[in-house]
């Protein structure tokens, strides 16, 4: 047998939550948060650092205004003074070099208080800076802390507790006028579903009914050892059709109830519940010499087991009425990794080029036939075996095999 490939992982769903920690490193993801702690910081950095060079322009200006000294030393002799300027205080010195060597020595002093003052703002600046993001962060929190309710509101509904509503309180503001409209948009996603389960608890009545009806009349006249000939065939005929119909009816019914998530759970062993649809299988592989094997480990998943019984016995019907003539196989096996449990069936069979791949879940669709037609089933197996992993928050994903057939992988949250 080929080596199964592995598909690609699904990609991550968006996790953010304004209320719960983002992870060892939040500032890696460009979350609302990030954005406006930025937008808040950057534009605190940019009127200080404006400010700034206001202040700084000014004091150079007020500076330079008085370059001159308020004094000059026109007379006297033997002026002595202490200085750390080079050239002021020595002796000898004329008083035009005595003020010269003054006023360099102011301009020096002038020189060092503005780098002083440029230095010491810039330290203040880029402290202040570092208190603004962090308030920034802390407010932004604050002001999305509503989107976080609405998101694990929102996450609440699609697990199907339709009856669950952010009713936010506070300021009727753009955050408040959004949960509102969402509450809104749940009610009437509540009354829809609840219609919808209405209609397929009648159609399950009107519909199974007639048929049910037919079927006991049809097997009736079969048992009648008195009918001609032509009409037991007929009679046959007429029966096929109507259990072709019954099982169209079901399919529907079982592909409309499993398009909603599985409220109630159970422990239900993915070996097991394998196990329980190869025996139903069996029969029909033993007739067209198709071998089932496979090891199928221990693999314990929440969900409801007559469900997930039917993605097993679907995928292992399909498997082996799409085979080979002879000398098919078909592998089933279960096994837990990673945190999920995964049921494998592979097949031999047709070559299924991987662009029609696809358009196998699709309802009534099969290999290079769009509509009913065949005799193998009514060609809702996959679409039912997608919507019931959906519905246990899984996936399913069928991969073409070398040499002909598939490769179905069932993967659901432990």
């Amino acid at each position: 047998m080929a080596a199964t490939p592995v598909p690609p992982s699904a990609p991550p769903k968006p996790t953010w939550d304004p209320g719960q920690p983002e992870g060892p490193f939040p500032w890696l993801r460009p979350t609302i948060r990030i954005r406006l702690t930025l937008l808040y910081g950057g534009m605190f950095l940019i009127a200080g650092i404006l400010l700034l060079s206001i202040i700084y322009l000014l004091a150079a200006q007020a500076l330079r205004e008085g370059n001159g000294l308020p004094f000059k030393i026109v007379g006297g002799t033997d002026i002595q003074v202490t200085s750390t300027c080079p050239g002021v205080g020595g002796r000898g010195q004329t008083h035009d070099q005595f003020n010269a060597a003054i006023n360099a020595c102011i301009l020096e002093q002038r020189r060092h208080a503005l780098d002083d003052l440029l230095s010491r703002s810039l330290m203040a600046l880029m402290g202040l800076s570092i208190i603004a993001f962090a308030f920034g962060y802390a407010m932004a929190g604050r002001v999305l802390s509503p989107l976080g309710k609405i998101t694990r509101t929102a996450r609440r509904v699609v697990g199907s507790d339709l009856t669950r509503r952010i009713e936010l309180d506070g300021p009727d503001d753009e955050l408040k006028e959004l949960a509102d409209t969402f509450d809104e948009m749940l009610d009437r996603l509540e009354r829809a579903f609840t219609a919808q389960q209405r209609f397929v608890a009648n159609a399950s009545h009107e519909l199974r009914t007639p048929l049910a009806i037919n079927r006991t009349l049809l097997e009736v006249h079969l048992s009648d050892p008195g009918a001609p000939v032509e009409l037991q065939q007929l009679g046959k005929t007429l029966l096929a059709t109507n259990e072709r119909s019954e099982q169209l009816v079901e399919g529907l019914l079982l592909l409309a109830r499993s398009d909603n998530q599985i409220i109630e759970r159970k422990p239900v062993d993915l070996a097991e519940v394998a196990s329980r649809a190869i025996d139903q299988a069996r029969g029909e592989a033993h007739a067209k010499g198709i071998e089932i094997r496979g090891e199928r480990a221990l693999a314990v998943v929440q969900g409801n087991g007559v469900l997930l019984e039917r993605i097993a016995l679907n995928l292992v019907q399909n498997a082996v009425r799409y085979n080979v003539p002879e000398g098919g196989w078909v592998e089933v096996t279960t096994e837990a990794v990673h945190g999920q449990a995964v049921l494998l069936v592979s097949n031999t069979g047709p070559v299924v080029p991987a662009y029609e791949v696809d358009n196998l879940f699709e309802p009534f669709r099969r290999l290079r036939t769009e509509r009913t037609g065949s005799d193998k089933g009514v060609g809702l197996g996959l679409s039912i075996a997608r919507s019931v992993a959906r519905a246990h928050g899984g996936r399913i994903q069928a991969i073409p095999r070398e040499g002909g057939g598939l490769v179905m992988r069932v993967t659901l949250p432990l």
